[in-house]
This record gives structure tokens, sequence and C-alpha cells, in this order.
């Protein structure tokens, strides 16, 4: 039971991505920002699910429990199955038909509809109310009973003592099939796990999974609706109890109060419908208020997807009702305890002193209070409560867009300001708008040329083409002989603001390295000439010494030869003599 008393709604941290869409949508607040990540305080959430719905990163989701069901069935336990009626709005016709074989199949020995037991809780609401002396808030949606108990404690004492239809039916189906049996509740809303803190609740519902649940897990067993036979519930919802889900429904349900108290009945959905409804209650008259917080009930719950827009679920929940409901139950049932205890658990707000507040809202560049924007794009209604949400350690500075744009753009300023690159702005009459320090150094001018034309400092021809081209950017080196500098020059356009950009990167000084280098270049290569002439001209006298050296040899042998007189040791030796200097 630990587990189940647990958190049921967080934050996959991986996912989220600091848009505070979250926190925006959250009727109570209840997300944390810290260090750009978004987390629900469990003691403030209600467990709407506004937060799951919204998250564009699927970052926010609740906890799962089918897990413990497939415990039950492996131990042997009988589980039951109570589905709500809104079920009838998620499945075609045919799809309903096989949905009782399906939860046969993944191990349920009983499944019943939940509006079995709505009669029993809208009759025992609506006697509350009429045997009353004071309005009455019905507690069927356990969001709308966590809102009244967390941040209106003040009427918590006008929500009607009565089990919802989950818990009432829970305790009908352990009265029925004995305390041993494991009954799940099955339903489009996460709040309902929640609900199981009350021990009321816990005692006759063993554990709750919701209709996305009920689809993941069969597709886990690759079970298929098409596969399967149709099969009917072993209980029938009872006349216009299976209304449940819509608003109304419960004041539908209890004909005696729309009877008796037509005009006292209200039937609300949606948070600000339902805070504006509790705060009617005055203490003067009586007042039934019906509160859903799903836009529309719980046919849009936040754990299912549905593939209909909300009026076409109501009109299929309507006919269904029509054609498959039973007659009113025997009287007998009717007197069954269905009582429940609610804690009062309010969120107190910190209170903060007003120089504080000040403090914070300063911060982030808003001095008084024309600097109050009250935008709501942080998440909060006010500057003054967003500012609070901060002391609280529940919101950070950096939540305020229009300060964090402000700081982006000083950012931007001070790069621009500081850059070692000359940066100059003008507008679509080529007149200055901005220069920063370093363009004013380059070319030697002050704030008093700032609206003159950029034709003032230096040819305007590479703005000018990049005005009337198709170009938005373009490239080039100019030398700007007035002021002895070189620059690689990058212009681009901004064209919504119908401005022109100009950078200006000074390589003067790389320029001139580049001439010495060449020079120096030219002059090796002339010396390399030099030399190489040199050697040419050493070669060919080394040559020619070398031949009039090998022609005086020969005459000298040849004349040693003919003193010798024999011919064949001539020739040997002037063989000799030509290799031995050839080889030289």
């Amino acid at each position: 039971m630990d587990k189940i008393n647990s958190g049921v709604i967080y934050t996959n941290d991986a996912r989220c991505m600091d848009c505070y869409r979250c926190v925006r949508g959250c009727p109570v607040n209840a997300i944390k920002m810290s260090n750009g990540q978004a987390s629900v305080v469990d003691e403030r959430c209600i467990l709407c699910g506004t937060c799951i719905k919204n998250c564009p990163q699927n970052a926010k989701s609740y906890r799962k429990d089918s897990y413990l069901i497939e415990s039950f069935v492996e131990e042997g336990v009988p589980v039951a199955a109570t589905v709500a009626p809104s079920f009838i709005s998620l499945f075609s016709g045919w799809e309903r038909k096989r949905i009782p074989s399906l939860l046969r199949k993944l191990g349920f020995s009983y499944v019943a509809h939940t509006s079995n037991a709505a009669w029993y809780t809208g009759k025992k609401t609506a006697e509350y109310f009429r045997d009353g002396n004071k309005s009455v808030i019905a507690g069927a949606c356990p969001a709308a009973v966590n809102y009244v108990l967390k941040y209106a404690p003040e009427f918590s004492g006008n929500i009607a003592p009565v089990l919802s239809p989950m818990a009432a039916h829970g305790r009908m189906m352990k009265e029925k099939l004995g305390q041993e049996w494991k009954v799940v509740f099955i339903g489009p809303c996460p709040a309902k796990k929640g609900e199981l803190r009350f021990d009321e609740v816990s005692e006759n519902i063993d554990a709750v999974i919701t209709f996305e649940e009920l689809i993941n897990w069969a597709e886990n067993r690759n079970i298929s609706l098409s596969s399967l036979e149709e099969s009917s519930f072993d209980e029938e919802p009872v006349e216009n109890s299976a209304l449940f889900p819509a608003p109304g429904g419960l004041i539908r349900t209890a004909e005696e109060i729309t009877s008796e108290f037509s005009e006292s009945c209200i039937a609300v959905d949606g948070f600000d419908n339902i805070d504006d409804a509790i705060h009617s209650i005055n203490g003067e008259g009586k007042l039934f208020i019906e509160p859903l917080m799903c836009r529309g009930g719980c046919i849009n719950g936040p754990a299912a997807k549905f593939y209909s827009t909300i009026l076409s679920r109501k009109i299929d929940l309507e006919n269904h009702i029509r054609n498959s409901c039973s007659e009113a139950p025997e009287e007998k049932r009717s007197r069954m305890p269905l009582d429940i205890k609610y804690d009062d658990k309010p969120v107190y707000e910190k209170q903060f002193s007003e120089e504080a507040i000040r403090e914070v809202l300063e911060h982030t560049g808003k001095a008084g209070e024309e600097d109050y924007l009250d935008c709501g794009a942080c998440g909060y209604s006010s500057c003054h409560e967003k500012a609070a949400a901060v002391l609280a350690g529940m919101a950070e500075m950096e939540m305020c867009i229009p300060y964090m744009r402000k700081k982006a753009e000083k950012r931007t300023d001070k790069i621009i300001e500081s850059s070692p690159n000359g940066i100059v702005i003008i507008n679509d009459q080529l007149e200055i708008l901005h220069m920063n320090p370093a363009f004013k150094r380059f070319f030697m001018c002050g704030n008093s040329i700032t609206g003159k034309r950029i034709s003032y400092l230096m040819d305007p021809e590479p703005f000018i083409k990049l005005k009337d081209g198709r170009e938005e950017k373009t490239e080039l080196t100019q030398r700007h002989e007035n002021y002895n500098i070189t620059c690689h020059e990058i212009l681009y356009k901004l064209v919504e603001d119908r401005q022109y950009v100009g950078i200006f990167v000074d390589i003067t000084r790389s320029q001139d390295d580049s001439k010495k280098l060449d020079e120096i270049r030219r002059e090796t290569i002339r010396q390399a000439g030099e030399l190489m002439e040199h050697q040419v001209e050493m070669a060919q006298n080394m040559a020619k010494l070398l031949g009039e050296s090998t022609a005086k040899g020969e005459a000298l042998v040849e004349n040693l030869m003919k003193l010798s007189g024999n011919k064949k040791e001539k020739n040997e030796k002037m063989k000799w003599l030509r290799d031995t200097y050839t080889s030289k």
C-alpha cells in the first residue's frame, strides 16, 4: 500500500525542455521550477492531470500500477474489475462488446460497470442535500475534492460525505464476492489513484489503472480486441447512472434533486467554472454544485486518448445508455453505508513582505508598477505573484521572459561594444544608426557622424549593391587608403528591420606581412637562380678541363705505345685510360 499512496504525477527530467507550459497550465501553481527543471509538488497537486495533457514533450506522466494486478493474478488471488462508464466514449461499438473478454483474458474473474454503484451514490447525495440546510458540493470528482480540501478549505464542510461511485462499487463487490477478492478500478483519471489515500476508499479498492494502462497492457500481451469474442459484463449500468462521466450526470441520476431543487442545481466543468461556483456559496440559500474538473467531464479525462469531439462522445454515451441500461435496483441496497470522512490538508501560501517582493521585482527590471507587464508567460497571473513564488522557492528569476529578453539584448550589446572588429548599422537610406568603438577607431570618427550617410566615411557601393541585389550577404576585402587600413568586410541585411550591418575585420598587418613574405620569396628565388647559374658554369668548366685532360692523356699514351711498338697493349692502355677518366 505504500506504493499505492506514493506520488501520482511526476516529471521525466530527460524530456523536460524548460518551456514553462506546465506552469502556465497548472490551475493551482503546483509546479516547481529549479535549475530549469519542472517538478510536481505532491502537497500542492490536485491531480487534475492538466500538466499531462499540456506537456508537448510528454515529460509529465503518472504512476503506472498494472504490475499490481499481474501480481494478484500470479498469486492466484481472485480479481474483479469495475470499469468507469466513460469507456463508452473511448471505444467504438464493436470494441465495447469485447472489453469484458479482454479483461477476462488479462486475468479478471469478474467484470462490472462502475455505474452500477453510481445510482446509489447519486441517491445518497440527493438525500444528504435534501435533508440538510446548507449548500452541497458533490464528491464524485477526486480532483475537485482535492481542490476544495487544499485551496478552499472554508468549503470543505460542504462536500457531500458520500463515497464516489468507484469506492461504493468496491464496497458492493467485496460484500457480494468476498473480502478476499481484489477489486481494481479502470478509468480515465489518474486522480483516482490519489483517492486511495482515504481509508474508506483503500479498504474497498485495491488498485487503480487507467484506460491508457489497460490498452498498453493488452498491447504488451499481444492481445487485440479484434481477435476476441463479444461478451457481456457481469453487471450492467443502472438507468441514467452511466451518465456520471458527463457534466450533470449525477443530477440526472438523482432525479429527486432536479424535481425538488432544479433552480438550485449547478453542473460545472473546468477549473475556472468550479472555482467560481464554489466561491458563490455564501450561506444564503442552498446550492447543489456538481463539479467535474476536466472540461467536458470524465469523457475528456487526461489518461485516455479520445479520437472524436466531446459532443460526439456525449452523444455516444447517451445512445449506449438508452439501449443497454437496466432498471433501478432494489431499495434495500440503497441503505448500505456509503459514508466517507475527508481530511483537510489545506495549502497555506507563505507570506512575504512587500519589501522582499519589491527586491525580486527590481532584480528583474521592474522598478515600478509601470514596469509590471503581468503577461502570464511565466505561468503566474501577475509579476507580484511570480515574485512571491520566487521567494517561496517555487519559481526562478529566469522564468520572466521579458527580463530574459532584455538580459540577452544587454549581453548582445556588450559583445558588440567589446568586439575587436568594427561594426556599423545603417538604414535603407544608408544613414549610420550605430557604430561600435572598434569601427570608430578604424575610421577615425565619433558619435557626431551618427545620422550621416555611410558615404561620409567610405565608398558606399558595396552597401548599395547589397541593398539593390537579391543576396542577403556579401563579403569582400577592401583597402581604405584615407585611413591606412585594409579590411575584410562582411555585409548583410536585416530584412525585417530594413537595415544593413557591416562587420569590418582589420587585416592590414597580415596584408603587410604578406607583402614582406612575397619580397623574401622573390629574393630567395633570385638568389637561387644565381646559384644555379654559377653551378652550371662550374660544371661546364669542369667538363672542359676534364675533356682537355683526357685528350692530353690519350696523346701521351699513344706516343708511349709507339715507342714500345706493342699495338695490343696500346689498345688496352687506351681503353683503361678512357674508362678511368669517364668514371671520374
